[in-house]
Protein backbone atom coordinates (compact mmCIF):
# COMPACT_ATOMS: atom_id res chain seq x y z
CA UNK A 1 0.00 0.00 0.00
CA UNK A 2 1.15 3.39 -0.89
CA UNK A 3 1.85 5.68 2.05
CA UNK A 4 -0.51 8.84 1.98
CA UNK A 5 1.15 11.91 0.71
CA UNK A 6 1.15 14.27 4.73
CA UNK A 7 -0.05 17.68 3.17
CA UNK A 8 0.17 20.95 5.16
CA UNK A 9 -1.78 24.47 4.69
CA UNK A 10 -2.12 27.25 6.68
CA UNK A 11 -3.23 30.64 7.48
CA UNK A 12 -6.10 30.69 4.31
CA UNK A 13 -7.74 33.51 5.83
CA UNK A 14 -11.09 33.69 4.05
CA UNK A 15 -9.20 32.95 0.38
CA UNK A 16 -11.31 30.17 -0.76
CA UNK A 17 -10.12 31.07 -4.08
CA UNK A 18 -6.42 30.50 -3.30
CA UNK A 19 -7.56 27.61 -1.18
CA UNK A 20 -9.89 25.97 -4.01
CA UNK A 21 -6.62 26.40 -6.43
CA UNK A 22 -4.38 24.72 -3.97
CA UNK A 23 -6.17 21.87 -3.88
CA UNK A 24 -6.95 21.36 -7.33
CA UNK A 25 -2.87 22.43 -8.03
CA UNK A 26 -1.95 18.78 -5.99
CA UNK A 27 -4.70 16.78 -7.22
CA UNK A 28 -6.38 16.27 -3.50
CA UNK A 29 -7.49 12.81 -3.11
CA UNK A 30 -8.79 12.14 0.65
CA UNK A 31 -8.27 8.86 0.09
CA UNK A 32 -4.96 8.77 -0.90
CA UNK A 33 -3.69 11.98 1.20
CA UNK A 34 -3.40 13.17 4.56
CA UNK A 35 -4.23 17.09 4.36
CA UNK A 36 -3.37 18.99 7.51
CA UNK A 37 -4.76 22.37 7.84
CA UNK A 38 -2.89 24.70 10.93
CA UNK A 39 -5.86 27.09 11.60
CA UNK A 40 -6.32 31.22 10.91
CA UNK A 41 -9.70 30.21 8.51
CA UNK A 42 -11.11 33.27 8.83
CA UNK A 43 -10.71 37.16 9.15
CA UNK A 44 -9.08 39.96 6.57
CA UNK A 45 -10.38 37.50 3.46
CA UNK A 46 -13.37 38.40 1.77
CA UNK A 47 -14.94 34.45 2.29
CA UNK A 48 -14.30 33.08 5.31
CA UNK A 49 -17.82 31.73 5.99
CA UNK A 50 -17.27 29.88 2.88
CA UNK A 51 -13.71 28.57 3.80
CA UNK A 52 -14.90 27.09 7.08
CA UNK A 53 -17.61 25.80 5.14
CA UNK A 54 -14.87 24.25 2.85
CA UNK A 55 -12.59 22.49 6.02
CA UNK A 56 -15.76 21.22 7.56
CA UNK A 57 -16.79 19.15 4.51
CA UNK A 58 -12.95 18.12 4.14
CA UNK A 59 -12.39 17.26 8.09
CA UNK A 60 -15.92 14.88 7.46
CA UNK A 61 -13.41 13.23 4.67
CA UNK A 62 -10.65 12.69 6.98
CA UNK A 63 -8.29 16.40 7.09
CA UNK A 64 -7.19 17.27 10.15
CA UNK A 65 -7.67 20.78 10.83
CA UNK A 66 -6.21 22.59 14.26
CA UNK A 67 -7.36 25.51 16.08
CA UNK A 68 -5.32 29.15 15.16
CA UNK A 69 -5.28 32.39 16.89
CA UNK A 70 -7.81 34.39 14.63
CA UNK A 71 -10.06 31.19 15.14
CA UNK A 72 -10.13 31.26 18.81
CA UNK A 73 -10.66 34.95 18.82
CA UNK A 74 -13.66 34.54 16.71
CA UNK A 75 -14.64 32.05 19.66
CA UNK A 76 -13.90 34.19 22.38
CA UNK A 77 -15.83 37.17 20.64
CA UNK A 78 -18.79 35.38 21.60
CA UNK A 79 -18.35 33.17 24.33
CA UNK A 80 -16.91 36.21 26.41
CA UNK A 81 -19.52 38.69 25.36
CA UNK A 82 -19.41 40.31 28.98
CA UNK A 83 -16.38 41.69 28.28
CA UNK A 84 -16.23 43.52 25.23
CA UNK A 85 -12.30 43.98 25.20
CA UNK A 86 -12.49 40.11 23.18
CA UNK A 87 -14.54 41.72 20.38
CA UNK A 88 -12.76 44.51 19.93
CA UNK A 89 -9.57 42.45 19.83
CA UNK A 90 -11.11 40.89 17.09
CA UNK A 91 -12.41 43.84 15.89
CA UNK A 92 -8.85 45.40 14.99
CA UNK A 93 -7.54 41.72 13.88
CA UNK A 94 -9.51 41.55 10.64
CA UNK A 95 -12.70 39.88 12.21
CA UNK A 96 -15.21 42.85 10.86
CA UNK A 97 -15.13 41.10 7.30
CA UNK A 98 -15.46 37.99 8.96
CA UNK A 99 -19.04 39.17 10.48
CA UNK A 100 -20.03 41.12 7.36
CA UNK A 101 -19.27 37.44 5.20
CA UNK A 102 -22.25 36.71 7.94
CA UNK A 103 -24.25 39.11 7.40
CA UNK A 104 -23.81 41.51 10.06
CA UNK A 105 -23.67 45.24 9.71
CA UNK A 106 -21.04 46.96 11.69
CA UNK A 107 -21.18 50.55 11.29
CA UNK A 108 -17.84 51.18 12.61
CA UNK A 109 -16.05 49.08 9.91
CA UNK A 110 -12.32 50.48 10.14
CA UNK A 111 -10.32 47.84 11.88
CA UNK A 112 -7.86 50.57 12.70
CA UNK A 113 -10.26 52.76 13.87
CA UNK A 114 -10.73 49.66 17.00
CA UNK A 115 -7.18 50.05 17.14
CA UNK A 116 -6.79 53.62 17.76
CA UNK A 117 -9.46 53.87 19.81
CA UNK A 118 -10.79 53.91 23.46
CA UNK A 119 -14.11 53.19 22.69
CA UNK A 120 -15.88 49.85 23.51
CA UNK A 121 -18.00 48.01 20.79
CA UNK A 122 -21.43 47.47 21.23
CA UNK A 123 -22.26 43.76 21.46
CA UNK A 124 -23.42 41.33 18.96
CA UNK A 125 -26.01 38.64 18.71
CA UNK A 126 -24.86 35.67 16.87
CA UNK A 127 -26.65 34.12 14.22
CA UNK A 128 -27.64 30.54 13.44
CA UNK A 129 -24.95 30.39 10.90
CA UNK A 130 -22.16 31.47 12.98
CA UNK A 131 -23.51 29.55 15.78
CA UNK A 132 -22.67 26.56 13.83
CA UNK A 133 -19.24 27.60 12.81
CA UNK A 134 -18.00 28.24 16.33
CA UNK A 135 -19.15 24.88 17.83
CA UNK A 136 -16.89 23.30 15.07
CA UNK A 137 -14.12 25.59 15.66
CA UNK A 138 -14.59 24.42 19.20
CA UNK A 139 -13.74 20.72 18.55
CA UNK A 140 -10.51 21.22 16.95
CA UNK A 141 -7.20 20.16 19.15
CA UNK A 142 -4.24 22.95 18.91
CA UNK A 143 -1.64 20.29 17.44
CA UNK A 144 -0.95 16.88 15.99
CA UNK A 145 2.33 14.85 16.18
CA UNK A 146 3.80 12.14 14.25
CA UNK A 147 6.66 9.76 15.42
CA UNK A 148 8.60 12.36 13.21
CA UNK A 149 6.62 15.74 13.19
CA UNK A 150 4.58 18.23 15.26
CA UNK A 151 1.85 20.15 13.29
CA UNK A 152 0.86 23.70 15.41
CA UNK A 153 -0.85 26.96 14.35
CA UNK A 154 2.13 28.99 16.17
CA UNK A 155 5.00 27.19 17.04
CA UNK A 156 6.17 24.92 20.30
CA UNK A 157 7.32 26.31 24.00
CA UNK A 158 11.21 25.61 23.75
CA UNK A 159 11.58 23.77 27.07
CA UNK A 160 8.02 22.92 27.77
CA UNK A 161 6.16 19.47 26.70
CA UNK A 162 3.65 20.17 24.47
CA UNK A 163 0.61 18.07 26.13
CA UNK A 164 1.69 20.70 29.24
CA UNK A 165 2.08 23.87 26.92
CA UNK A 166 -0.77 26.62 27.76
CA UNK A 167 -2.85 26.64 24.28
CA UNK A 168 -2.77 29.99 23.82
CA UNK A 169 1.04 29.99 23.41
CA UNK A 170 0.02 27.08 20.72
CA UNK A 171 -1.83 29.75 18.44
CA UNK A 172 0.46 33.07 19.50
CA UNK A 173 4.10 32.62 20.60
CA UNK A 174 6.47 33.64 17.79
CA UNK A 175 10.25 34.81 19.03
CA UNK A 176 11.10 32.12 21.71
CA UNK A 177 10.19 29.60 19.62
CA UNK A 178 11.29 30.43 16.60
CA UNK A 179 15.02 31.31 18.66
CA UNK A 180 15.18 28.67 21.13
CA UNK A 181 13.41 26.04 19.72
CA UNK A 182 15.67 22.65 19.57
CA UNK A 183 13.43 19.57 20.07
CA UNK A 184 14.27 16.45 17.93
CA UNK A 185 10.79 16.37 15.86
CA UNK A 186 10.40 18.75 12.96
CA UNK A 187 7.85 21.56 14.05
CA UNK A 188 5.79 22.52 10.89
CA UNK A 189 4.06 26.12 11.48
CA UNK A 190 2.27 28.59 10.58
CA UNK A 191 1.06 31.91 11.73
CA UNK A 192 4.19 34.07 11.84
CA UNK A 193 4.82 34.89 7.62
CA UNK A 194 7.37 33.54 6.05
CA UNK A 195 8.89 37.20 4.87
CA UNK A 196 9.43 38.07 8.46
CA UNK A 197 11.41 34.92 9.32
CA UNK A 198 14.20 35.42 6.57
CA UNK A 199 12.77 38.26 4.14
CA UNK A 200 11.83 36.50 1.77
CA UNK A 201 8.29 35.26 0.26
CA UNK A 202 9.73 31.51 0.29
CA UNK A 203 8.71 28.59 2.97
CA UNK A 204 10.93 28.84 5.61
CA UNK A 205 13.41 26.41 6.59
CA UNK A 206 14.76 26.92 10.46
CA UNK A 207 18.25 25.76 10.96
CA UNK A 208 16.75 24.60 14.26
CA UNK A 209 14.08 22.15 12.61
CA UNK A 210 11.13 24.16 11.72
CA UNK A 211 9.28 24.36 9.23
CA UNK A 212 7.45 27.92 8.66
CA UNK A 213 4.82 27.81 5.51
CA UNK A 214 2.32 31.39 6.18
CA UNK A 215 2.97 32.62 2.74
CA UNK A 216 1.15 35.80 4.19
CA UNK A 217 -2.30 34.85 2.06
CA UNK A 218 -3.98 37.62 4.39
CA UNK A 219 -1.97 40.45 3.06
CA UNK A 220 -2.07 39.37 -0.73
CA UNK A 221 0.61 36.42 -0.47
CA UNK A 222 1.08 33.40 -1.56
CA UNK A 223 -0.81 30.42 0.23
CA UNK A 224 0.88 27.28 0.65
CA UNK A 225 0.70 23.78 0.63
CA UNK A 226 3.83 22.23 1.84
CA UNK A 227 4.42 18.07 1.28
CA UNK A 228 5.70 16.91 4.00
CA UNK A 229 7.90 13.90 3.64
CA UNK A 230 9.32 15.16 -0.16
CA UNK A 231 9.31 18.61 0.73
CA UNK A 232 7.32 19.70 -2.50
CA UNK A 233 6.26 23.11 -2.04
CA UNK A 234 3.03 24.39 -4.17
CA UNK A 235 1.33 27.51 -3.79
CA UNK A 236 -1.11 29.70 -5.60
CA UNK A 237 -0.91 33.63 -5.35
Amino acid sequence: MTMKRMLAMSDIHGDLDKFERVLEMIDYDSDKDQLLLLGDYVDRGPQSRQVLDKVIQLTAEGAIALLGNHDKMMIDAFDHHEDPLHLKRWYYNGGIKTLQNYGYEIEKDDAKYWYKTDEMPEPITINEEIRSHIEFLKTLPYYYQTDSHIFVHAGVHPTTAIEDTDPHTLVWIREDFHNGYSGNKTVVFGHTPTKYLHKKPEIYFGDNNIIGIDGGCAYGGRLYCFEVVEKKVYYAE
